[in-house]
Order: C-alpha cells, then structure tokens, then sequence
C-alpha cells in the first residue's frame, strides 16, 4: 500500500513533505519522517493556543537566525536540533526538525548481542550518566573514554552558552533533551521547541527530575503567577549543567545521598534532598549526606564510592567550579559558575591530560594532579617514565608574562594550537580553519621529550639564546623556557618535570 505523503507549506514559505504515519512519540509530540529521511516533523498532541504559536515561529525565525546566521553559526548546527518552521495540519501545531546525525544513533546497542534491542536507537545521554547503565548493559565499544566524555561535556557548555548570549534559557535541560556520542566526543540539545523567551514566552515545563534547581523544586507547589514562585531560567539551566557535567564525568548524582529527609513519606523526602534541603554528596565539612559505599551494588562500583573517586580528581579548573555549584551557588543561583566559565575550564582540563599505561583501563585518560608521581585515579596505575608539564604565562605588556592557570601535559600524540600560543586565541565556534590547525607537536627520543616547531614563526628558546625556526626542535627539561610568540597575548612555556 502506497504511504500517505502529506505536503504543507510551512512557516517560513518552504515546502514540507511527511508520511502521514506516527513513527515515534515523544512526552507531547507525534513524530513523523519526511520521504527522504532528512527532516521529521513533530506535531503537539495538544491543540495549541496563540502564545504556543508565537513561541515556536520565535524560535524557528528570528533567534534561529540569531544563532545561525551569524560568525560560527555553521559549527553551532552541529550542537542543537534546532527546528526550521513551523506547520500547522487538521487543527494541530508541528515543528520541522533536522534528522540526527549518524552518530547519535548506537551501532552496536547492548551486551549480548544488542539483548535490550537499542541499536540503531538514540543515543539519550542517560544512557551514559550512571555505572548501572554503563556497566551491565551498554556494549563497551559504545562507552568512549574520559577524554571524549571532557569532550561531550565541552559540547553540552558550548551549546548552552550559546544559548544564553541569545536571550534564551532551555527550561528542560537534562539527559533526556540531549543526545551524546561518547565514541566522538559529539554532544547535541534536542527538544529546543520548549525554549524560555524571558519577559515574552514562560516556560511551558518545570523540568526533568535530578535537574530541576532546588528553588524551582522548593516553590512548585505556589501558583504560577505567585511572585514567590521560581520558575525555569538561564540559572536554572546552570544548576541542570552542573549536574550533567558531573554525572557525565563522574557517573552519579551530585545531590543523591544517603540523607533520609522524611521516613514516613517517599514523595516529600524526594521534594526535600532535591530543593530545601539539597546538599552535595561530597560538602567538605557536612557529610551527612555522603553515600554508604557498604551498601552499594558492584557495579555502582567504584563510581558512586566518594572516597575512591572524588570529584576532585576532574581536575582543579572542574573541582573550584563543582564547588561553586553545589556548595556556594546551589541554594543561591547568584553564585553558579556560568555555560562560559564551564566551557573555558573543560577546554584546560583537556590540556591536563594523561594518557593511562594500562591498556585495560576503562577510561583510558586522567587530568594531571600536580603531583611528583602521578597515578591514574580510575584504575590506579602509576604513570611511568619523565613527565614534560608546561606552564603557559602571556604578554600584558611587553617584556612582561603573567602566569595564565593553564598547563598542558605532554604525551605521544599531543600537539600545541593557535590557543596554546596567544591567549586571544580560544578554540571555539569562531575559530578559523587556519588556526585550527596544530603549530607544534611532541616527540619522545631516548628517554627525553622535545617540542618539534612546525608553524611558529618566532619560537624562541629563551634559555639557550636561540630561534627555534620551523622543523627545529627543542629539549623540553626543568626550568626550560620557550617563547612561542612575542606577539600581544603571546604565550611563554616555562618547563616542570614530573614522572621518573
């Protein structure tokens, strides 16, 4: 029987195609696919009334054209499934939405021969936030490592700053409205047609539970015009990015501890440990709601057990800013580190990595603690042999470098970029192609490292006197002193050895 095809013209003049046949469903939407698989259109179950309408051409018009149509707008599509028009057919709205990529759909699924029948599915980011999900039932090849979950989480901060320079706030950020590829790296926000537009569209949910920021949770039983109710918001969507980054790099909850708030009743106990009373699991001086490792399931294990992985073990850029979320800011929104600052200090924490020596590790990787003999956290293993750590410093003013908090690890493999060398040079959506290529890279002969130039104009090392021209190499050892660039905001390497 020939498929019922459907064509409409949509919102923005274009022609939409769909075969009238529902193929997924969502919370509130009827999804159905274009004939040619590039597009779906989602169609709310429930009529909508005009501030729905105005709401969805918003977001398809003019704030997608905000995001997009400006400088890295073509890297940005990658990170949302961001709708193009609105569609209206016997009496119900619909959104049209770009197919997701390749990579968010599981290749291989589950254990077992795929037993839970997931491949080909989505890659909802719960399936990667918990050692439950990840150990007793997704297949290892779909897992990634701990560099790509960095990545994932960089994604995820960028998407969200986004975002908010726009104007707007999600409202339902969680890892239910985003789609991850820890394989790749590669991080998407779905559900986009819920979007806050402040002082103009409320927002039509509250959030997903573990998300939802404690005032929110704490006041969701006042009436939605009560001046005392908190109601999704770009610090809301803080609390929730905090809680993703975490989860994704630490695979447990930040909030869920052992604290028993009400006995008698389960429901007013969840209200409590997720709004008033929420506190984090690893506060450094109230530990009352720390997890009991005792009572844990072996494959809980070791993630949910605070005292073998803390959280500081994501590294001091990651560590200061989950304090400042769960400690400082997460009773006072005011306080919360921004998408800003959480994608800056994923970006570093991927310079602090190690490559681990044990080949069966499962993470693969590990952020550099600063100490003289380094070990992974994750499976224990010491790092063997020397460790070249460079400490980036910036020109001010001239003649003058200032230390910039920012180090990068040396390893087989790792290379130096533009943002390595001049501080004005950040690797985001408006990096340029040209300074997206890597400048410099690291080769280990005899035991000893040294940083091979391959497009630095003007590297210099310091302490032997010398240019180090293109194809030239230099000795990375203690107090070592290499000039990238002279340039404003160029970089100086100031050499720390580590290892053995």
């Amino acid at each position: 029987m020939a498929a019922n095809i459907v064509t409409l013209i949509a919102s923005d003049g274009s022609t939409v195609r769909f075969i009238n046949e529902i193929k997924a469903q969502g919370g509130v939407k009827d999804v159905m696919f274009s004939p040619d698989g590039g597009y779906v259109v989602a169609f709310f179950r429930e009529k909508a009334d005009s501030l729905a309408r105005d709401r969805l051409l918003e977001i398809t018009g003019r704030y997608r054209e905000k995001i997009f149509n400006q400088e890295g707008g073509d890297y940005l599509r990658n990170l949302y499934c961001w709708p193009t028009a609105v569609v209206e057919y016997e009496g119900r709205l619909g959104v049209v939405v770009p197919f997701y990529r390749d990579c968010f759909f599981f290749e291989f699924g589950s254990r077992n021969n795929d037993m839970l029948g997931i491949r080909r599915k989505e890659k909802v980011g719960k399936w990667f936030a918990t050692p439950g999900h990840r150990t007793k039932f997704l297949d290892q090849r779909e897992l990634g490592d701990w560099m790509r979950h960095l990545k994932v989480c960089v994604m995820l901060a960028r998407a969200v700053r986004r975002m908010h320079m726009a104007g707007l706030s999600h409202s339902d950020l969680g890892y239910n409205n985003c789609l991850i590829d820890p394989t790749t790296g590669q991080a998407c926000l779905i559900d986009i047609d819920g979007l806050v537009v402040p002082g103009r569209h409320p927002p039509a949910v509250i959030g997903t539970p573990d998300f939802i920021a404690p005032e929110v949770v704490m006041t969701s039983h006042l009436a939605k015009d009560d001046e005392k109710r908190k109601l999704p918001s770009r610090t809301t969507d803080l609390h929730a990015l905090a809680v993703l980054i975490y989860m994704y790099l630490l695979y447990r909850h930040p909030l869920r501890g052992d604290k028993i708030h009400d006995p008698d009743d389960s429901q007013r106990d969840e209200e409590l440990m997720m709004g008033a009373r929420a506190l984090f699991v690893e506060h450094p001086t109230d530990t009352s709601n720390r997890v009991n490792a005792a009572n844990l399931k072996e494959s809980e294990l070791p993630w949910k057990d605070t005292a073998k992985i803390p959280y500081k073990v994501t590294g001091p850029y990651l560590a200061g800013l989950f304090e400042r979320a769960f400690i400082d800011g997460l009773h006072d929104a005011s306080k919360r580190p921004t998408a800003d600052e959480w994608e800056t200090a994923l970006v570093k924490t991927v310079d602090l990595l190690q490559p681990c020596s044990n080949p069966n590790c499962g993470q693969k990787w590990y952020a550099f603690d600063n100490k003289q003999a380094p070990r992974c956290p994750f499976c224990g293993t010491p790092h063997r042999g020397k460790l070249p750590v460079l400490n980036l410093y910036s020109s001010h003013t001239k003649g003058k470098f200032l230390p910039d908090n920012h180090r990068v690890m040396v390893y087989s493999g790792q290379s130096v970029f533009r943002w390595h060398e001049n501080r004005f040079v950040f690797p985001n959506e408006k990096l340029s192609a040209n300074d997206a290529k890597r400048v410099g890279y690291f080769i280990e002969h005899s035991g000893d490292w040294f940083l091979v130039n391959e497009r630095l104009p003007r590297m210099r090392d310091l302490r032997g006197g010398q240019d180090v021209p293109a194809g030239a190499r230099v000795l990375l050892d203690e107090g070592a002193q290499i000039l990238l660039s002279p340039e404003p905001g160029g970089r100086l390497v100031v050499v720390q050895m580590a290892g053995n």
